[in-house]
């Protein structure tokens, strides 16, 4: 049997800066991994969406990785590397790559996006990755962007499999699917909540930690918010966990990461506010609004 969960608490998916001329900022980046994890974040992933993995280059991705799997061995934190593409034979390459540096805790692996395989070619899958790739798996479930839902007998099956240690539930809602899932996930098995509104009744319901965009802001204050439900203090909870639901709004106003990098460049965090196309930077007023939220929690003393 498989041991409980090694990765529960709050992952940041960290965004990559750019510079005003969209060159990667590797500096920013290795501050921001620093901050984050001095923050409260149990662990980092990188390359994921809100990294715009999708628009880095080869070299820039393993600039990226090497980076934050540094700030990780300073904290003795976990890194975990976002892989994803339709093709199995692709994902195990890319798998064994990341393998080979020895710095990557789990990948986390989207259902094969556009493709869609249905249940039985998606566990197909990723049983040839986890056979094959040599790094331990944290299934996304993501169904909005990889076209496809996962019934609560896959992310079962999912979890049986030996290389399979989580999934991150980002499918918009709450429903029969999440609750018969937290209330009885495979041995080892983490459920990390990836919907940033609703992380805080996720985590009330059972989640082990979260993967949270948002939390490239307020770190601290997402950190404690899953300790508190953890720790059985529900009333703090709450009132946190609903401030940081209408902080999370106001961040993905627009499409992810534009509002974050927003406001982190308002915050002198990055050189610039930067993101490539397809994605436009957002417009003023949203990362103002954005940003007053994000020093909201500085005035109010922390929740006992």
């Amino acid at each position: 049997m498989k041991p409980e969960p090694n990765f529960t608490g709050l992952y940041v998916p960290l965004v990559t800066p750019f510079t005003v001329e969209l060159r990667l900022a590797p500096d920013a980046v290795a501050r921001l991994a620093d901050e984050t994890l001095s923050s409260g974040a149990a662990g980092l992933v990188a390359l994921g969406t809100t990294a715009e993995a999708a628009t880095l280059t080869a070299e820039e991705k393993r600039t990226v990785v090497r980076v934050c799997a540094a700030a990780c061995r300073a904290h003795g934190a976990p890194l975990i590397v976002g892989v994803g593409t339709g093709d199995t034979a692709a994902a195990v390459a890319s798998l064994r790559e990341l393998a080979a540096t020895g710095d990557v805790a789990a990948a986390l692996v989207p259902a094969p996006p556009y493709v869609r395989p249905g249940e039985a070619g998606t566990l197909a899958h990723f049983t040839a990755l986890a056979e094959d790739g040599g790094v331990p798996l944290i299934v996304y479930d993501i169904p909005y962007r990889s076209g496809q839902t996962l019934s609560a007998d896959a992310l079962a099956a999912l979890g049986r499999l030996p290389g399979v240690v989580g999934v991150k539930h980002a499918t918009g809602a709450i429903d029969a699917t999440t609750v018969e899932l937290l209330g009885s996930p495979p041995p080892g098995f983490a459920v990390l909540g990836g919907d940033d509104v609703v992380i805080s009744p996720l985590v009330a319901a059972g989640a082990h930690g979260g993967i949270l965009a948002s939390a490239n802001l307020r770190t601290a204050d997402y950190a404690e918010l899953i300790s508190l439900w953890r720790r059985g203090a529900a009333a703090p909870a709450r009132e946190l966990g609903a401030e940081l639901a209408r902080f999370s709004a106001a961040l993905f106003a627009e499409p992810n990461p534009t509002v974050i990098k927003g406001v982190l460049h308002a915050q002198g965090r990055i050189p610039s506010a930067a993101v490539r196309l397809p994605l436009l930077p957002a417009a003023p007023a949203t990362v103002r609004r954005a940003a007053l939220l994000a020093e909201r929690r500085a005035l109010h003393a922390a929740p006992a």
